[in-house]
């Protein structure tokens, strides 16, 4: 025991010694910094959510089985590879639901048809569910902050107008960043309904940018579309108004109703949310984190399911 103690001291009067030296003494200091650094880089680098990556997912049996849907049941893919589902469940909570509606001045419909169908999801949702109005034009203007209240909110649609060109985009990339993306990760439960036909015109926002930043975020995109205005006309560096509605609902799991069907829709998505809504956890395998990576998701006979098309990527490089 005391040789062991000998040979403890003359290694500290060793080291201390070596520390004497400052050449050597700032060598120890790189080499500490640099793995502190490095481990600090590689903790940054991974997430902290150990359940992995996560989508929403929209399922219902359409057989007349009783059964609860399981993750047996089901089959992802990422860019054709089969990824192993590690957790599949239903989602009990609250929906949060923005209402993004197109204020502009040539939109083919009146004020009226565009309160209604706004009116029609506060009849419609589920406790605990809200709802939070916008309507853009140039900008996106705030309607009726987060609410429940179907009185409080008709008395906000007074402030509906008419005016200027529509900039889709921009309206949901403030939707998106400043409404929604302050309540998670708490909330996952988002979704946004846009009243409008799809057209953008002027956004300094780009569609495919707001797409994934929406997929990114498991943000689901529901459309109560109006007859396109532009009449399916092709614009330079846009995709056309159509397009826009598809890509955004199909591409996050969404659906799209016509405006003339508003009740319709409106308690089809309280119900899907309410009822339908689960949650997907998986870790990708043979698959890159730098780029998109298309998903698709099936199930047994029976089983209806929606979920985005795409993950993307989940580092950026500047």
């Amino acid at each position: 025991m005391l040789h062991q103690s000998q040979q403890v001291i003359r290694h500290l009067r060793a080291i201390r010694s070596l520390l004497d030296n400052p050449v050597v003494l700032a060598a120890v200091l790189v080499c500490a910094l640099s793995t502190a650094v490095f481990a600090q880089s590689r903790r940054s680098a991974r997430t902290t959510d150990t359940e992995g990556t996560v989508v929403p997912v929209t399922a219902w049996r359409t057989d007349k089985k009783t059964d609860p849907i399981k993750l047996e049941n089901l089959f992802l893919y990422e860019n054709g590879v089969e990824q192993k589902i590690k957790n599949f469940s239903y989602d009990p909570s609250p929906a949060k639901i923005a209402i993004l509606v197109d204020n502009s001045q040539t939109l083919p419909t009146d004020l009226e048809k565009l309160k209604a169908a706004t009116m029609e999801f506060a009849y419609e949702i589920f406790e605990g569910d809200q709802l939070f109005v916008l309507a853009y034009d140039e900008k996106a203007e705030i309607i009726q902050e987060w609410t429940d209240d179907a009185k409080k909110l008709e008395a906000s649609l007074a402030t509906f107008r008419k005016k200027g060109n529509p900039y889709l985009f921009d309206a949901l990339n403030s939707t998106s960043n400043e409404i929604l993306l302050p309540l998670m990760p708490g909330t996952r439960k988002t979704a946004i309904v846009v009243i409008g036909d799809g057209l953008d015109r002027g956004s300094k926002t780009k569609f495919d940018q707001i797409l994934g930043d929406l997929q990114n975020n498991n943000i689901t995109v529901y459309f109560l579309q109006i007859p396109d205005r532009s009449g399916g006309a092709y614009r330079r560096d846009q995709p056309k108004a159509a397009g826009v509605v598809s890509a955004l609902t199909e591409g996050t799991g969404g659906m799209t109703f016509p405006l003339d069907e508003a009740q319709t829709a409106a308690k089809f998505i309280c119900d899907e949310l309410r009822r339908n809504r689960y949650l997907l956890s998986y870790q990708p395998v043979n698959t890159s984190a730098f780029d998109a990576r298309r998903v698709f998701l099936t199930a047994d006979e029976g089983i209806s399911i929606r979920t985005k098309s795409a993950q993307p990527p989940n580092i950026k490089v500047n």
